[in-house]
């Protein structure tokens, strides 16, 4: 009777044993793999976060740091930190920032009177009391009525070309006093240049004993012509001055 009772209870005792051991190996099969689950997720952080641009992990523990931190972070940072705020602050002010200043005046006459009183008012030795802006405007108008409306009619000749500049109103006026006093700047360049009063304007003849002038003559046309030389420009100022009439 006490020989089964001992080994009922020790059957007992190794099945309660056997049990145990079993939920051991449970626990630490399960114990076991969330460890690593643990250490792939600090990997994977670790990972993260050296991947992280610097400025990005800055800003991070920035926020999150005081405002005694957030100072020695940028006393840290110095140069590299403090580009990236004006960095920042620039592209903030792209929206309203101008991409730049217009500098064309919008009317090439106006340019014109426009450059010749800023040099005026820069040139200490101006007389205002000599000075006509009004002659130069008048001077710039007969240039717009002949350069943009006067017809010009080219005749080629062996020697030269000769052309009949003709208008109708002011464009009369502006040819006859434009024309004619290109010619004295036509003969400094080597041409022979005359003009003549013809109905409605004046006739060019501008003419050269070099085959070569001849050819370039009859390239140049009218307009070509009129261009020829480096005098427009100081001419506009001695105008302005009240130095020169055209």
């Amino acid at each position: 009777m006490i020989k089964v009772i001992c080994n009922s209870n020790a059957n007992g005792v190794f099945e309660q044993l056997g049990q145990a051991f079993s939920m051991r190996s449970t626990m630490s099969s399960w114990l076991s793999k969330a460890g690593l689950v643990g250490i792939a997720i600090v990997a994977a952080t670790a990972y993260a976060a050296a991947q992280m641009p610097n400025h990005a992990r800055m800003h991070e523990q920035m926020n999150s740091g005081s405002p005694d931190q957030h100072q020695q972070m940028m006393q840290q940072g110095g140069p590299t930190m403090h580009g990236m705020q004006g960095g920042m602050g620039q592209h903030g002010m792209m929206g309203t920032k101008s991409a730049g200043q217009p500098t064309l005046p919008g009317q090439e006459a106006f340019g014109t009177i426009q450059q010749v009183v800023r040099i005026l008012d820069e040139d200490p030795a101006t007389d205002w009391s000599k000075v006509n802006i009004s002659a130069l405007r008048e001077h710039l108008i007969d240039m717009d009525e002949v350069t943009m409306r006067a017809t010009a009619v080219d005749h080629a000749l062996d020697n030269g070309i000769e052309i009949a500049v003709t208008g109708e109103g002011r464009t009369i006026d502006a040819i006859k006093r434009m024309v004619p006093a290109h010619v004295h700047e036509l003969s400094q360049l080597g041409w022979n240049a005359k003009t003549e009063n013809i109905p409605n304007g004046v006739k060019l003849t501008v003419i050269s004993q070099d085959a070569k002038q001849v050819t370039k003559l009859k390239a140049l046309g009218f307009m070509g012509i009129m261009v020829q030389g480096s005098h427009h420009q100081l001419h506009h100022l001695m105008m302005a001055k009240n130095e020169f009439v055209h």
